[in-house]
């Protein structure tokens, strides 16, 4: 089956989102058309899947292997597939890494184990990559949590991982700290063997994207990817006039996307997609639920804002 070996993760990353049907099984029709959808943008360089926006915590193993497959059949032949690993313990991550190797993923998009909210050392962090590392020789890719969650890695032990495990090629950057989202773009970016910084600062992503990122991986692109490719092009050749144009369409939807409660913002980003007439529904797993007529009143808004609904146009999210 297809498998981009080279692949270094780099550029605009969409992070696509699962629709479900009534009973709450995964719409394969439905994801199938997005997965289109999505990887028809012109400019982006891969997509990823069996992550937070494709509310990986409420999906079994089989079902994430279903969404891999799902993926590499639909798209899997144009572009690179990036797979979360999202698992509490070092042995299951291994095994979700074995899996998506398996299933023709190019790229594993590591989350940091929950028990590290209690607290962790180097030695931790390093056997956890450590022993995903030895399941498969696909480029891993770090998520970086702000470090008052106690997921993140301090600089040290970021410094650590990425010498002592080279398939370590980028970091999903949320430290939500400018001077620290710097510091990673100057010197992961700067290494004998670099590191690329993916932002995922979508509510400030302009700022996030001039100091240097080498990329971008949001689950926003599942809705403006277009948008984002054209702003990381902006801001590569410098044309800030043409990024400053682009981020004024994008701020609305960022604005709603990333309101309070924030764990909502893959539940609005359906509901952007049923009113664009892209998705059929926009149904959530629990213990996520249905937002409120107001707040899909507001995302409406929102896409009128960024020019990409009418007054009149869309659909009634569902």
């Amino acid at each position: 089956m297809p498998r981009h070996k080279t692949y270094v993760p780099h550029g605009v990353i969409p992070a696509v989102l699962l629709p479900f049907d009534a009973d709450l099984a995964i719409d394969e029709a439905g994801f199938r058309k997005h997965l289109r959808d999505v990887a028809a943008t012109p400019g982006i360089t891969a997509i990823t899947i069996n992550a937070h926006s494709t509310e990986v915590a409420s999906c079994s193993l089989e079902e994430q292997r279903r969404v891999l497959a799902i993926a590499q059949d639909e798209i899997g032949g144009r572009l690179p597939l990036v797979n979360g690993i999202w698992a509490d313990g070092s042995l299951e991550a291994a095994r979700i890494a074995r899996m998506a190797a398996e299933g023709g993923a190019s790229a594993l998009l590591v989350f940091p184990p929950a028990p590290f909210t209690l607290g962790q050392s180097p030695q931790m962090a390093l056997a956890h990559f450590k022993r995903i590392a030895e399941a498969t020789d696909l480029a891993l890719i770090a998520f970086q949590y702000p470090l008052s969650t106690g997921q993140g890695y301090p600089k040290d032990t970021l410094l650590r991982m990425c010498e002592e495990v080279p398939t370590i090629r980028a970091i999903k950057d949320w430290i939500g700290n400018v001077p620290h989202h710097e510091w990673h773009i100057r010197t992961l970016q700067g290494l004998p063997r670099p590191v690329n910084v993916l932002s995922t600062h979508s509510a400030w992503l302009l700022p996030s994207l001039v100091l240097g990122c080498n990329g971008l991986l949001s689950g926003s692109g599942s809705v403006v990817p277009d948008l984002q490719a054209q702003l990381l092009q902006a801001v590569q050749t410098n044309d800030l006039a043409q990024a400053r144009r682009l981020n004024d369409r994008i701020e609305p939807l960022m604005r709603v996307f990333y309101a309070d409660p924030f764990v909502d913002m893959h539940n609005r980003m359906k509901e952007a997609l049923v009113l664009l007439g892209r998705l059929p529904r926009a149904h959530v797993r629990p213990p996520l639920v249905k937002i409120g007529r107001a707040e899909i009143v507001r995302i409406r808004q929102a896409l009128i804002e960024a020019g990409l609904l009418g007054n009149e146009a869309g659909r009634d999210a569902a």
